[in-house]
């Protein structure tokens, strides 16, 4: 299994219901062939320029080990999703 590392940007007036949703439905994603290692929520956040004329977002940080078919169902998914609006997948080198 690699480990990866996914950062995603949440429109910033998600409320905290939606939020959690979301965090299960990726989290259910990796958890189907892999596992969370380590959830970490930022919070509100000013973005570094602005991204469909919104200069805040909801920043979370998931890191998990995984097989290689995995982040691109994620990454998928994240593009589906409306309230996201960046995210990346990265995988850490050990």
């Amino acid at each position: 299994m690699n480990k990866y590392e996914l950062t995603y940007i949440l429109k910033s007036e998600t409320d905290e219901e939606k939020r959690n949703q979301l965090a299960e439905k990726f989290k259910g994603i990796i958890e189907a062939d892999g596992a969370v290692e380590n959830v970490d929520e930022w919070g509100n956040r000013k973005l570094a320029y602005e991204i469909d004329k919104r200069n805040e977002g909801y920043y979370v940080l998931v890191n998990f080990a995984s097989s290689i078919d995995v982040p691109k169902e994620l990454d998928r998914n994240l593009k589906i999703a409306e309230q996201v609006i960046r995210h990346m997948i990265i995988r850490i080198q050990e």
